[in-house]
């Protein structure tokens, strides 16, 4: 893990892609949760400035409506802000009752800051005090696959991190990379020679051949 010390000598530590997440037991919405409860299933890690504001409602919102299909594909939510579980509360019952829309998912309770502090969602030159809307992808064996960070004034699109999802899966599950903007369904990029060998013999290997390092097929 590495570490980057700001203005105020506040040591300030960032989680690197494939690595293990850093490690966490926290309050929720929904009693204790700890990072070890996920294995075996993937999880969404996100965070939000603060309860009650309109754009964190809107992510919220949109989550919890796709919350069956990230599911459906061994997928949990986890939310947090450092804000208290009864402000949790209130503002889930809040969304209920004036948007008719029930969060399903956890959010962790971090006022002390750790979890936020362990994965760098505070960041001094946006606030001391309030996460970013930072996201992590995180994989059943507890490796961190992607993680995006967003200004505190826009909003994420929620269909992007399922669409992440889907594509990181297949990627695992069939041995190759997904172009831009993939969607299942579209062709996926076979993996590029090593050898000059290989690369000679990638024109006859039943691809859909471009050049030697770019072939596509279908699954």
């Amino acid at each position: 893990m590495t570490n980057e010390t700001n203005e105020n000598n506040t040591t300030m530590q960032f989680p690197r892609l494939n690595e293990l997440a850093p490690d966490f037991t926290a309050n929720t919405t929904h009693g204790m949760k700890s990072l070890n409860d996920y294995k075996g299933r993937w999880l969404i890690l996100f965070s939000h400035p603060a309860d009650f504001t309109p754009v964190c409602s809107t992510e919220f919102m949109a989550f919890a409506n796709m919350y069956e299909e990230f599911q459906a594909l061994n997928c949990d939510l986890l939310g947090l802000s450092i804000d208290s579980i009864f402000s949790h509360i209130a503002w889930v019952k809040n969304i209920k009752d004036n948007f008719g829309v029930d969060i399903q998912f956890p959010i962790i309770d971090d006022l002390s800051m750790k979890v936020a502090n362990a994965y760098g969602m505070v960041q001094p030159g946006a606030s001391d005090t309030s996460a970013v809307r930072s996201t992590f992808l995180i994989d059943p064996n507890g490796m961190l696959r992607a993680m995006v960070y967003y200004p505190m004034s826009n909003g994420r699109s929620i269909p992007e991190f399922l669409r992440l999802l889907k594509a990181v899966q297949t990627s695992d599950e069939n041995g190759v990379a997904t172009p831009e903007g993939w969607k299942v369904g579209d062709k996926v990029i076979v993996p590029p020679p090593k050898t000059v060998e290989e690369a000679n013999a990638r024109a006859s290997e039943g691809f859909e051949y471009t050049d030697w390092y770019f072939s596509t097929k279908s699954l």
